[in-house]
C-alpha cells in the first residue's frame, strides 16, 4: 500500500504537520505546497523545527509563487493542493470560513472539482 501512499500538504503548523507525520510514518511519500516566499516566516516559531525536516523529506515541493501570506496565496496553494489529490482529508468543524480561503472554502472547491471529502472533527473538538 505504501507504494501508493502521497500525501500532499502545505505544511501548516497543528493538523498539516501531523498529515505529513503520518504519511511519512506509514510509508508513504510527501509533497509540499509551499504558498508564499514568507510561507515559513508567517509560521509559529514553535512550528518552523518540524516544516524544515518534513519540506527536507517531501519527494517534490510545489512553489505558487506568491510573495505576501495573505489570503488569496493561503486558496491558490488550497488549490494547488486539491488539484494533486485524488481525496482531501479536512480538519474541520463544519462551520463557515472566517475568512476567504478558510477550510470551508477549501472544502467546497474540492466539492466543485469532484475530489472526495472526508471530515475529521472528534466529539468534543471546538476551534479557537
Amino acid at each position: 500500500m505504501s507504494d501508493y501512499l502521497v500525501g500532499v500538504t502545505c505544511l501548516a503548523d497543528e493538523a498539516d504537520q501531523l498529515f505529513a507525520e503520518a504519511v511519512l510514518r506509514h510509508g508513504g511519500q510527501l509533497e509540499a505546497v509551499v504558498p508564499t516566499q514568507e510561507y515559513r516566516g508567517g509560521l509559529p516559531e514553535h512550528a518552523h523545527a518540524a516544516y524544515d525536516q518534513l519540506i527536507n523529506q517531501a519527494v517534490a515541493v510545489h512553489r505558487c509563487g506568491y510573495r505576501a501570506s495573505d489570503s488569496d496565496a493561503h486558496m491558490a496553494a488550497s488549490e494547488s493542493t486539491v488539484d494533486k489529490s485524488d481525496r482531501l482529508f479536512a480538519v474541520w468543524d463544519g462551520m463557515p470560513a472566517r475568512s476567504y480561503g478558510g477550510t470551508a472554502d477549501v472544502v467546497a472547491y474540492a466539492g466543485s472539482r469532484g475530489v472526495p471529502v472526508t471530515i475529521i472533527w472528534p466529539p468534543g473538538a471546538y476551534r479557537d
